[in-house]
């Protein structure tokens, strides 16, 4: 991790791509700390694509580690909900402020 909320890792091939850092955070429960991030393609669906990982804060490594059970997606995803919650609610306040219709502006 370069501290920049992005970073590189090679695939299988050799191929290179750049990952935005969505969050990190440390679950006390599982004693590990996971990344969340997108290379910012769409599915099929034309959703962003997000994955997340196992990773290891405090070294130089950029090694991720899949997530290896149904209780660790399932925090992953709550924390993903509640932030698309607080965006499309932050999106509703942002169009609404904006508003001058019927104003002598």
């Amino acid at each position: 991790m370069d501290g920049k909320n992005q970073f590189k890792l090679k695939d299988e091939y050799g191929k290179e791509t750049i990952y935005d850092v969505l969050f990190t955070f440390d679950n006390e429960e599982t004693n590990k700390s996971y990344i969340v991030y997108t290379d910012n393609s769409l599915d099929d669906k034309g959703n962003v694509q997000v994955y997340a990982s196992v990773y290891y804060p405090g070294t130089d490594s950029t090694k991720l580690d899949p997530i290896e059970t149904d209780k660790e997606w399932q925090v992953i995803e709550k924390i993903l909900e509640t932030i698309q919650e607080e965006v499309k609610a932050q999106v509703g306040n942002d169009n609404n402020s904006g508003n001058t219709e019927g104003s002598d502006a």
